[in-house]
């Protein structure tokens, strides 16, 4: 991801984001079209090589196109459309599964059945993308194309930008903490059955993908951006120490909206902030920050199954705890250098 960053601050955002939609189509066709296990891990290493630079270059993008006013606001649309997709992504793949079309053909080792059928769907979508951006996106050039100037992968960070980078970490390694834990926790412990565990998902995406916006237009008026980030993380923290000791399934949902309600309040305005830093490495903050958020989501699964087992309290308090301690790092986040 921080390569592609500091690529695109370069060569501009454009060449970037079709180079890793290219490599999203062809993972997508890969995945579909796997015999094996090997072919799958091929496939997905390779996607992840290539895709990881469009979120952070996109938003880098819009970062460009925006003024420092509205910044804030147009992040926080683009994490709507983030969790719309994290919302419609799983049940619209679940009804392409599902379908009764009767395919079976092979060419090699690529193998064609009814179950290719949501790949190949997410690949021809990816395709329609790639060439709305090819004819419609401007490039936007960070350095002049005539330069000699080699791209440098040494990065220096000050106390602001890594006390940001802390608090993306913390944020997504709770969220997807929470997630592991409450799949388990509904399920073992509260007795919900699939569709209820479904229920709580949707809501906690839901929450985020409507009140993102919300917060990043009209927050302003009322709290700074810093006191936004310490209230959205103060609600999120208390949700999650109260968690455990709710069974009511209204009860539960009702935590699961304001857990997310502080999400959403605190992600637009790290990634905003983040953004603001410096005009000439936009791309390359942005990746550090989004690489910051993807080790949050690897480790938050981790620890969240870890705890469990030693008592459905643990995650929920400890996560709770951790981000209620975070509050403490916006004492050093004071106007960037």
């Amino acid at each position: 991801m921080v390569v592609w960053g500091k690529l695109s601050d370069k060569y501009g955002r454009k060449p970037i984001i079709i180079c890793g939609l290219i490599g999203f189509v062809i993972m997508q066709l890969l995945t579909g079209l796997a015999t094996s296990l090997t072919m799958l891990y091929i496939a997905r290493i390779f996607g992840g090589i290539f895709t990881s630079s469009v979120i952070p270059v996109n938003n880098a993008y819009l970062s460009d196109i925006t003024s420092e006013k509205r910044r804030t606001k147009i992040m926080a649309w683009s994490g709507v459309a983030i969790s719309s997709g994290v919302i419609f992504g799983p049940v619209i793949g679940g009804f392409l599964s599902q379908t009764d079309i009767h395919i079976r053909y092979s060419i090699g080792l690529l193998h064609l059945d009814r179950f290719s059928v949501p790949f190949l769907f997410v690949a021809i979508l990816g395709l329609i993308v790639l060439f709305v951006v090819m004819k419609w996106l401007k490039n936007t050039a960070r350095v002049d194309k005539f330069t000699t100037k080699k791209v440098s992968l040494r990065f220096t960070f000050t106390k602001y930008f890594i006390v940001l980078l802390v608090l993306s970490f913390v944020i997504q390694f709770v969220v997807t903490l929470f997630e592991t834990a409450f799949s388990i926790y509904g399920k073992d412990e509260l007795g919900f059955n699939s569709n209820q565990v479904g229920i709580g998902f949707m809501l906690c995406g839901s929450i985020m993908a409507v009140l993102q916006p919300v917060f990043a237009t009209y927050g302003e008026r009322f709290l700074s951006t810093k006191k936004q980030i310490a209230l959205g993380l103060f609600i999120s923290g208390l949700s999650l120490i109260a968690f455990p000791f709710f069974n009511n399934e209204i009860l539960v949902y009702a935590l699961i909206i304001v857990f997310a309600a502080g999400g959403a309040m605190v992600t637009p305005n790290l990634l905003s902030a983040v953004s603001l830093i410096s005009n000439k490495d936009t791309g390359r903050n942005i990746s550090i920050q989004s690489s910051t958020n993807s080790i949050g989501q690897i480790l938050g699964p981790v620890l969240g199954t870890w705890l469990i087992t030693g008592g459905f309290y643990y995650p929920f308090i400890i996560s709770g705890i951790i981000v209620l301690v975070a509050i403490s790092t916006l004492f050093f986040l004071k106007n960037p250098p």
